[in-house]
């Protein structure tokens, strides 16, 4: 089982729409996945086709106990499973305080259930909190989505930092699986720069596949869908079906 936390600490970088679109088409591909929202949002969820009011149990209930992840564990329509989330989250953090093994709620109870799953897939919130930490230390490593901007690149060495710290105090196998070039811009010479320094500073630790800016793409999260259910034929759609198949050739023994 492969668990990947899907972060970014800069909000607005694409970072649920690869969750959700990451985790349909890995499961085109004839994987047995597990998407977990882990944002209080729950844009993963509503992605996915769930909706919020009714997703109960949440994650909530799991991280603090009241609920078993096979109790929580919703399947969508596009052959991959949810633990869903919403507002109710928010307030996880808070009552999380005074628990045993705070950081770890996640990780145990996905123990539990190794072999159900070749991929799981954490969608955090874009802050480091302690639902980021528990995704941080459930997963094995890190999908970066990331736009190829200048401010990125300053978030991208605070999020290196923290990644050091988690490995450093709570989980010392964490690295980082790959890099995701998001909302590409082919016209753009900053965006050429940005990807240029990308490759040069973290080689094939960048995906080759990159995801453009893509109508499509953002069209479909208001349908409830992930894009390769909404307009398979879109450039988006086309984007991480690719990004599936290269993740697999990777992980690959």
């Amino acid at each position: 089982m492969k668990v990947f936390a899907i972060t970014n600490q800069k909000g607005g970088v694409g970072k649920t729409t690869t969750a959700v679109n990451l985790a349909a088409s890995l499961a085109a591909e004839g994987q047995r996945v597990l998407l977990i929202d882990m944002d209080p949002q729950g844009n993963a969820t509503t992605g996915s086709g769930i909706a919020k009011k009714e997703a109960l149990p949440t994650v909530y209930q799991l991280l603090i106990g009241n609920a078993s992840l096979a109790e929580v564990c919703l399947k969508t329509d596009f052959a991959f499973d949810i633990l869903p989330a919403n507002r109710e989250l928010a307030g996880a953090e808070v009552e999380m305080i005074d628990l045993e093994q705070r950081e770890y709620r996640l990780k145990n109870a996905l123990q539990a259930n190794r072999d159900n799953y070749d991929f799981v897939l954490i969608d955090c919130p874009p802050a480091l909190n302690m639902l980021t930490v528990n995704g941080l230390v459930a997963a094995g490593s890190v999908l970066i989505p990331m736009q190829c901007e200048y401010y990125a690149l300053e978030g991208l060495s605070d999020l290196v930092e923290t990644l050091r710290k988690v490995r450093a105090h709570l989980n010392p196998r964490l690295e980082i699986e790959g890099l995701l070039r998001t909302m590409y811009n082919s016209q753009s010479t900053l965006t050429q720069q940005v990807s240029n320094e990308l490759e040069s500073h973290f080689g094939n630790k960048v995906y080759q596949t990159i995801v453009p800016r893509n109508v499509r793409l953002a069209e479909a999260p208001s349908y409830g869908k992930p894009v390769i259910a909404f307009d398979k034929s879109s450039r988006g759609a086309q984007a991480y079906t690719a990004l599936a198949r290269e993740i697999l050739e990777r992980v690959a023994p």
